[in-house]
């Protein structure tokens, strides 16, 4: 068992399932402390960036449409929108570079935004879409975005990863589907990778006090399953033929927010990092029988060998390095 398998357990959080942003972010003062939100116009990166907003963070969220984000944060005090495209590296660069201009630190990087089960599409050089989007272009902007990290005074790294990476780990021999696509096992890995990469950031950035968490919100319907038809909700029991919410054990949208939130500012963090998390805790590592509803992470998710491995994959495939002391 690795040490970060050891540390997978529970703490025994005041917060639950049910919490929502408001319960988790109670009390908690951001006033002074930078925050960069990626979708945070939209779904669960919204909740965050008002919660995160009403708590005093300056927050920045960096938009695919800066027009329909500063319409939807018109209401949020303290709230910069900036334009990107996580599917371009060259407009993640970018927007990391205009982000390093007007900022000296950075406390709170939330990589909200993501896609999910979506058709076949290659970027760059023949990537797989999901994985590009969902991974690369994180790993990019974070990369970029290291020097501000380290000058914070214990900068948190918060990436949203998923349920969804039960269905499969990393596929070493053929990460862009040459060989026949697959939408959920490209979702699958996509989100394995978001746990991955928050495990190698973490143990690279801890001592520059950079600690970074992956994690599941839990069910919710949001913008996330906009490539998905009626028909594939329906067949999934989450939606009536009205697409009406049926499903059992979904989550509203502050509730969904709330781990990211909990993962960001709770002090039983503190010393702690390289975790998944779920429902406002440190989730446990789950057995390869279990089901995806069972909860917890697979071992394979947290695992340091592999999350080496697939930093130095991203790292020679996106070109970004960061300024590891």
């Amino acid at each position: 068992m690795t040490t970060t398998e050891q540390q997978q357990q529970p703490l025994g959080s005041p917060f639950s399932a049910t919490s929502t942003a408001e319960d988790v972010m109670a009390g908690v003062g951001l006033v002074g402390m930078t925050a960069v939100v990626t979708g945070g116009y939209s779904g669960l990166g919204l909740e965050t960036t008002r919660a995160l907003a009403a708590s005093g963070a300056r927050v920045v969220v960096p938009a695919r449409r800066p027009s329909v984000a500063r319409a939807a944060l018109r209401d949020v005090p303290g709230c910069d929108v900036i334009a990107m495209d996580l599917a371009d590296l060259g407009s993640v660069r970018a927007a990391a570079a205009q982000i390093s201009a007007c900022l000296d630190r950075l406390d709170l990087l939330m990589a909200v935004a993501g896609v999910m089960a979506t058709p076949e599409r290659r970027l760059g050089p023949g990537w797989e879409s999901q994985l590009a989007t969902n991974h690369f272009g994180h790993f990019a902007l974070a990369c970029e975005l290291y020097p501000l990290l380290a000058a914070a005074d214990g900068a948190r790294v918060v990436v949203n990863s998923s349920a969804g990476h039960v269905l499969t780990g990393i596929r070493w021999h053929d990460p862009h589907f040459g060989t026949g696509y697959d939408k959920w096992l490209a979702y699958g890995q996509a989100k394995t990778a978001n746990a991955l990469f928050a495990v190698r950031l973490d143990a690279l950035g801890r001592d520059d006090g950079v600690r970074a968490y992956a994690l599941h919100p839990g069910k919710i319907l949001t913008g996330l399953q906009r490539e998905m038809t009626l028909e594939e909700q329906i067949d999934r029991g989450w939606v009536d033929e009205r697409g009406h919410l049926i499903g059992a054990g979904f989550k509203t949208p502050s509730q969904g927010a709330a781990t990211g939130l909990w993962a960001a500012t709770s002090p039983l963090l503190d010393d702690r990092g390289g975790l998944y998390l779920e429902d406002c805790d440190i989730a446990r590592v789950s057995a390869p029988e279990e089901s995806m509803d069972d909860g917890g992470v697979r071992a394979y998710a947290i695992d340091p060998d592999s999350a080496a491995r697939l930093w130095e994959l991203s790292a020679a495939a996106t070109g970004a390095t960061p300024v590891v002391r």
